[in-house]
């Protein structure tokens, strides 16, 4: 380990506050300790192509919607309303589920976001995870809104159509 003198030369003089080396070689650990952790191994499975050649039709017919398909992409977006203020916000405002398909059939990434009730949090959060779709993070996006909307990222690798199901059982479990 180096010395705090060598790492902070530009610090006062440890005769005069000796509470500063002490400090700074806590730190010092703290950060070293940090760097030597075990990085995760990450979420493996299938490798995905490099280019996307999603066909939509078949995602089309499991999730019960029409795709915004390009690029070899599968875009599903599903709107809830919401108002602010007295102002009804919707899908175009960014209250929506989506979910976007890409790699092929079978080696797919799906990646997205949910829009439900508070009250529907936990089912679509058990309908995700017994697909084996991670969840990424949970937040709100809005203040003041009624009803409340609370919003999931997700993402998970596999085959597409296996995918598109376990978006659907979490789909099924919102109340609309």
């Amino acid at each position: 380990m180096s010395s705090v003198r060598d790492a902070a030369p530009d610090l006062a003089s440890t005769e005069e506050n000796p509470e500063t080396e002490q400090l700074a070689t806590g730190v010092r650990k703290a950060l070293d300790a940090a760097n030597a952790a075990q990085r995760g191994a990450g979420f493996g499975g299938v490798s995905i192509p490099a280019k996307s050649t999603i066909d939509s039709k078949p995602l089309e017919a499991i999730l019960g919607a029409s795709a915004q398909a390009k690029d070899g992409i599968a875009k599903f977006s599903f709107g809830r309303k919401t108002s602010m203020h007295g102002t009804e916000v919707g899908e175009a405002m960014g209250v929506n589920t989506w979910a976007a398909f890409a790699g092929s059939q079978r080696a797919a990434v799906v990646d997205g976001d949910f829009a439900m009730l508070e009250d529907e949090l936990q089912d679509v959060l058990k309908a995700l995870r017994h697909a084996n779709i991670d969840i990424v993070a949970i937040h709100n996006h809005m203040t003041h809104e009624q009803p409340r909307i609370m919003f999931l990222h997700f993402w998970a690798k596999g085959p597409a159509e296996e995918l598109a199901r376990g978006v659907k059982s979490a789909l099924d479990t919102q109340k609309k």
